[in-house]
């Protein structure tokens, strides 16, 4: 994948480096591997707005992405396809007997590669095996937080975990926040670095790009009446006269990690 930088004709296009999509080798997704994506505009099922800034959007469909790729069976990387409901591309799968699945792919996924899941399999590229059989020193991706659960971390365009060390029954693993953190040996991981290495150098160059994702515009709290927010309100221009907090006024930076939590114990290292 590489970035394009627009030539600089409006104002709309003068700040914006976007994808090339040359990667991408089919663009019609599979019609069984589609599902309707509801959309909620950020509110429950009482209608209140629990998350903000959320709304329109451009109508999209969802993947049905195996998460688990628990098939005995080796597949054929027929299609790299793109989905517009995460950043990491995925890789359309044919299976011996017919059957077809969508998996995340890595960045060094290609057309008429074979991928493979199981204890038995080689560690190469795009494989899915356990972290018991993974060499120490290896890029995963794709990582089973609990056995038989299917990927639940390291999923978005260009990240990596590396696996550190090996004891009896847990694996220590550097996740891409730096936290290190233990792992059962019987977890899946996927070997290599997802898909889309240049997502986070992308911008989007125009507020209408980010409303077509569905992100609604945001308001300062100081920009608000104090009706609306604990900084609010002011004559003329005021900073808000207190540290930055939410509209609900809890302090903002602060952690919230419950310290007692039940995963603590698998936690060698905190994040940054």
């Amino acid at each position: 994948m590489s970035l394009s930088k627009k030539k600089p004709v409006t104002p709309t296009s003068r700040f914006a480096i976007l994808q090339d999509f040359s990667e991408i080798t089919k663009k019609e997704p599979e019609k069984r591997l589609l599902r309707p994506y509801r959309k909620k505009g950020g509110r429950n099922n009482q209608g209140r707005i629990t998350v903000r800034h959320r709304g329109g959007g451009h109508r999209r469909h969802l993947r049905i992405v195996d998460f688990k790729e628990n098939k005995p069976l080796p597949g054929k990387v027929i299609a790299i396809e793109y989905d517009p409901v995460r950043s990491a591309r995925l890789a359309l799968v044919q299976y011996p007997d017919g059957e077809k699945r969508y998996v995340l792919a890595t960045a060094g996924m290609h057309v008429n590669d074979i991928v493979s899941s199981g204890k038995e399999v080689a560690p190469n590229e795009g494989n899915r095996l356990p972290l018991r059989a993974i060499p120490e020193g290896s890029n995963v991706c794709c990582l089973d937080l609990q056995p038989g659960k299917g990927a639940q971390i390291v999923r978005s365009a260009g990240t990596s975990a590396v696996l550190m060390s090996k004891t009896e029954n847990f694996a220590q693993v550097k996740l891409p926040s730096g936290e290190i953190r233990l792992f059962p040996l019987d977890c899946f991981a996927k070997i290599g670095t997802v898909s889309n290495l240049e997502h986070r150098y992308e911008s989007l160059g125009k507020a209408g790009r980010v409303r077509w994702r569905g992100r609604r515009p945001k308001v300062r709290g100081v920009a608000m009446n104090p009706v609306d927010h604990p900084l609010g309100g002011g004559e003329g221009k005021s900073s808000g006269g207190r540290p930055t907090v939410t509209p609900w006024g809890k302090p903002e930076g602060i952690k919230t990690r419950n310290r007692k939590k039940f995963s603590e114990k698998l936690i060698v290292k905190h994040r940054k």
